[in-house]
């Protein structure tokens, strides 16, 4: 199986201020096709060619998990982002989030106080873990959601410097805050669900 560069649904710079066209073009364009291309590189020839992606994903390791998993990490990423700014979190989602941190804002405070403190690279997660609760959990480097046992994952935010440096330089707290602005939450809903 060779593995594309999927399409953003959405231009370039359709997710400024929060996100500028030059850093979604080097995120994407550049990190996540970096990460598919070595991930088909390294499937040839392996007992993994055929495999999609989330199988290699749960199931390598070494470069080529640390490739496959950085790209379906990047693919989920930015697949959770629309043009239309501002929405909220409605419906199941917004209940469950409610039932575990009082508040959507105390929710966000704590995902992004989560996030900031993850030393080095990395992400964090919203995730579903196997007693069907949410839980916000952070991951070094590639590491991903999909490898732990009845984890589904919801919504991430990535704290690598390439995600948020060209805006932000060293300022990852607030580059984590205005992402809240473009999550398109019916994406996060139907994860959800």
């Amino acid at each position: 199986m060779t593995f594309i560069l999927p399409p953003l649904p959405y231009p370039e710079n359709a997710l400024e201020p929060a996100i500028s066209e030059r850093t979604v073009h080097f995120h994407h364009d550049k990190h996540e096709a970096a990460y598919i291309d070595n991930t088909n590189k390294l499937i040839v020839g392996t007992r993994f060619e055929n495999d999609d992606l989330e199988t290699i994903v749960k199931h390598s390791e070494g470069s080529l998990f640390n490739n496959a998993a950085q790209a379906w990490n990047h693919i989920f990423y930015f697949n959770q982002f629309s043009a239309q700014k501002g929405m909220t979190p409605e419906g199941n989602i917004l209940k469950d989030i409610k039932k575990n941190w009082g508040s959507f804002e105390q929710f966000k405070e704590d995902f992004v106080s989560i996030g900031a403190s993850q030393f080095g690279s990395g992400w964090v997660w919203l995730i579903k873990n196997k007693k069907n609760d949410l839980e916000i959990i952070k991951t070094a480097n590639a590491a991903t959601p999909l490898t732990l046992d009845g984890c589904k994952p919801l919504l991430t935010f990535d704290v690598w410097e390439h995600a948020y440096y060209l805006d932000y330089q060293n300022r990852r707290d607030d580059a984590l805050k205005a992402l809240w602005n473009i999550i398109d939450w019916r994406v996060i809903e139907k994860r959800h669900d």
